[in-house]
C-alpha cells in the first residue's frame, strides 16, 4: 500500500551510477560482491582489497504505451473492484493522484464522503416534468428536450453552450481534467463521456494527452525525463538506493532536483552553483573589482590601459584623476603628472581610501575564486560533450573500420567503447567536484587538502586515460594493415580505465562521505582506520595537495599471486614487471 513515506529524502540514500559495475578483467577478475565500497582484510594475502557493491537498476524507463497501458489497467482494476463506470474510476484516480489503493481506501472508509468530494452523484439534485423545451442555464434560451444535456446532476444547457463550455476548458489547460457542472452552485464532475460527446476532434486528443501526462505528472513515483524533447517516463522504486537515472535517450539526470546527474555533489549545492551562475552577482563583484564610479554621475567606469587622466562619456564629461577621484584641473606636473598621483598617495598613508580598497580586493579576490572554479566547471562540461561526440563516432564509424583493419569482431574492440564511457562518466563527476570546491569551507585547510589531493589524483588519471584514447587510437585508424602493438594498445587502454575507475570511485565515496576521513588536525581520523579511501599515499603522486591530509596507503600485492598492485596508480601488473605498465613508477 502506498504511503508519503515510501519516498525517502535524497540525503538519506546514496546514488546508483556508473561506477557500481564490475572492474575490468584486465585489472581483477577475482571481484566479490560486498555490503559496501571498502577494503576488506584479506588473510591470506594480508592486504586490503578494493570490492564494488553491485546495485540492481533502481527504475523503469517507460514508452508512451506502457503508459497507456499501466493507466488503463489501473481504470479497469477500481471500477471492477468498485462496481463504478469507467468514466467514474478514472475521475476517482484522478482525485487520489493516480493510487489506486489510495482510492481503495477512501472508498470503502466513506463512500458517500468521497462521492461528494469529488462530484459523483448517484441522482441528480435537478429533477425535470416531462416538458418538450427546456431553457439553457448559460443562454437562457429555450430548446427542444433533444437539444439539451445534464451531467450527473441534471442541470440544463444546450448542446452549443457544452460545445463552448468544453472547448473552452481544454484549451485552457490541464485543468479541464478536473472540469465540474457550468452551474456555480454545482460540484458535479464532468466525465469523459461529456467530453467525447461535444468536443472536436482536436480537443479530444488534446484531453488525452492531458489525462495520459497527469498519470506521470501526479503520481510521486513517476516523472517525465526532463531532456528537451523526450517522451519517455521514468518509475522509480521507492526506498531503493540512488537517484542518479540515465534515459533511453541517453540523457542522465537526478531524480530528486531533475537536475542534470551531479553524483557525488548533493542536490541543495547544485541549485547554489546554477543560481550563482546566472546570478547578476557576478556582474556585480566584477564592476566592484575593476571599476571606479565617475565622481560626478556615479556610472562605473573601467581603466583597462593608459594614463590617469580619465574623462566620463557624454553627457557628463567629467574629467578627473583614476587614482584619487578628483577633478584633473587641479592635476598637473606638481602633483605626479600623467601617470602617478601625489594626492592619493598622501591621502592613502592616512588611511583614507583604506575602507575603499578593501571593498574592492575582498571583490576581486571573491571574482578571481569563482572564476578559478567556474572556468575549470566548464571546461570539463565542455570536454564531455566533445567525448560523448567522439564515443558516437566511434560506435558509427570508427569501430566498423578498426574491425576490419585490425581483423578483429567488434565484440573484441568493446574495451574502447568502455574506455569512452569512463571518460564522458568522470567528465561528469570531474565537472561537479569543482562545485564542491567552491563551497568547501576555506578554512577547513585538512579537508581542502585532501579533497584536492584526491581531485588531482582523479583528474591526472582521467588526462592520461583520454589522451591515450585520443590520440594513440587515432593512429591505429590511420593505418592499412593490421599492427603488431595492437594487444599493447588494448591491454594500456584498460589497464587506464580500470585505474582511472578506482580514483574515481574513491573521489565519489569520500565526498559522499562529506570527507569525514579527515580530522580537524588534518590527518585521517580514528574512525576510517579499517578502510583506505586512497590506493596511494598522499606524499606521492602528482596531486595538488600534498601535505597534511595523509591517507593509507594500497597494499603491494593482490588476491592474484601472478600479479602486484603498484602502489602509485592501482595497476595490477604481471609478477615479472619491475615497473609500472602505466605510470613506469618502480616496484
Amino acid at each position: 500500500m502506498e504511503s508519503d513515506e515510501d519516498m525517502h529524502d535524497a540525503n538519506d540514500v546514496e546514488s546508483d551510477d556508473f561506477y557500481s559495475g564490475e572492474a575490468d578483467d584486465y585489472y581483477n577478475s577475482d571481484n566479490a560482491d560486498v555490503d559496501d565500497y571498502e577494503f576488506v582484510e584479506d588473510a591470506d594475502a594480508d592486504s586490503d582489497v578494493f570490492t564494488a557493491r553491485h546495485h540492481q537498476q533502481n527504475y523503469i524507463i517507460l514508452k508512451e504505451e506502457d503508459i497507456r497501458q499501466r493507466q488503463e489497467d489501473d481504470i479497469i482494476r477500481v471500477a471492477g473492484v468498485l462496481s463504478i463506470p469507467r468514466v467514474a474510476a478514472i475521475i476517482l484516480l484522478r482525485h487520489y493522484n493516480w493510487s489506486v489503493s489510495k482510492v481503495h481506501d477512501a472508498w470503502f472508509a466513506d463512500e458517500d464522503g468521497v462521492r461528494k468530494e469529488v462530484g459523483l452523484l448517484e441522482r441528480p439534485v435537478v429533477v425535470h416534468p416531462n416538458l418538450r423545451e427546456l431553457p439553457c442555464g448559460i443562454c437562457f434560451e429555450s430548446h427542444p428536450r433533444d437539444k439539451i444535456k445534464s451531467a450527473a446532476c441534471g442541470h440544463p444547457f444546450c448542446s452549443t453552450c457544452w460545445a463552448g463550455y468544453i472547448s473552452t476548458s481544454i484549451n485552457g489547460g490541464p485543468g479541464c481534467l478536473t472540469l465540474k457542472c457550468p452551474d456555480p452552485s454545482c460540484g458535479a464532475a464532468i466525465d469523459q463521456e461529456m467530453i467525447n460527446l461535444f468536443a472536436p476532434k482536436e480537443d479530444k486528443k488534446k484531453y488525452s494527452q492531458y489525462l495520459l501526462r497527469s498519470y506521470i505528472e501526479d503520481n510521486r513515483k513517476t516523472k517525465w525525463c526532463p531532456a528537451p524533447g523526450c517522451e519517455y517516463a521514468v518509475e522509480y522504486a521507492a526506498g531503493s538506493e540512488g537517484y542518479d537515472v540515465s534515459c533511453q535517450c541517453s540523457f542522465n539526470f537526478c531524480w530528486n532536483c531533475t537536475e542534470e546527474a551531479h553524483r557525488p555533489v548533493d542536490c541543495n549545492t547544485v541549485a547554489q552553483w546554477i543560481m550563482k551562475n546566472s546570478a547578476e552577482s557576478e556582474n556585480m563583484n566584477w564592476i566592484l573589482a575593476n571599476s571606479k564610479p565617475c565622481p560626478k554621475c556615479k556610472r562605473p567606469i573601467e581603466k583597462n590601459q593608459g594614463c590617469m587622466h580619465m574623462t566620463c562619456t557624454p553627457p557628463c564629461k567629467f574629467e578627473f584623476c583614476w587614482l584619487c577621484l578628483g577633478a584633473w584641473s587641479d592635476h598637473g606636473e606638481r602633483t605626479g603628472g600623467f601617470y602617478a598621483c601625489n594626492r592619493y598617495e598622501a591621502a592613502k598613508q592616512e588611511g583614507a581610501y583604506d575602507e575603499a580598497e578593501r571593498r574592492r580586493e575582498m571583490a576581486k579576490n571573491s571574482l578571481e575564486r569563482y572564476t578559478h572554479y567556474y572556468e575549470r566547471w566548464a571546461s570539463n562540461q565542455s570536454s564531455r560533450q566533445k567525448a560523448l561526440h567522439d564515443l558516437h563516432q566511434l560506435q558509427t564509424v570508427h569501430l566498423d573500420k578498426l574491425s576490419d583493419i585490425q581483423c578483429q569482431p567488434e565484440s573484441q574492440l568493446k574495451f574502447i567503447i568502455e574506455a569512452w564511457q569512463q571518460i564522458v562518466e568522470c567528465r561528469r563527476v570531474l565537472k561537479w567536484t569543482y562545485a564542491y570546491g567552491y563551497y568547501l569551507p576555506e578554512l577547513d585547510h585538512a579537508k581542502k587538502q585532501f579533497f584536492e589531493y584526491l581531485q588531482g589524483e582523479a583528474e591526472s588519471g582521467l588526462e592520461r586515460l583520454h589522451q591515450c584514447a585520443e590520440k594513440e587510437l587515432h593512429q591505429f585508424l590511420s593505418d592499412e594493415n593490421p599492427s603488431c602493438n595492437f594487444n599493447d594498445f588494448r591491454t594500456k587502454l584498460a589497464g587506464l580505465t580500470s585505474v582511472t575507475r578506482n580514483y574515481f570511485e574513491n573521489l565519489v565515496r569520500a565526498l559522499e562521505n562529506g570527507l569525514s576521513d579527515v580530522d580537524a588536525h588534518g590527518g585521517c581520523s580514528r574512525a576510517a582506520s579499517s578502510k583506505s579511501v586512497g590506493s596511494s599515499k598522499a606524499s606521492k603522486g602528482g596531486g595538488r595537495g600534498k601535505g597534511t591530509a595523509s591517507i593509507r596507503a594500497g597494499s603491494s600485492r593482490t588476491d592474484d599471486a601472478s600479479h602486484w598492485s603498484c602502489d602509485h596508480c592501482t595497476y595490477a601488473n604481471v609478477k615479472s614487471a619491475t615497473t609500472c605498465q602505466i605510470c613506469q613508477h618502480r616496484r
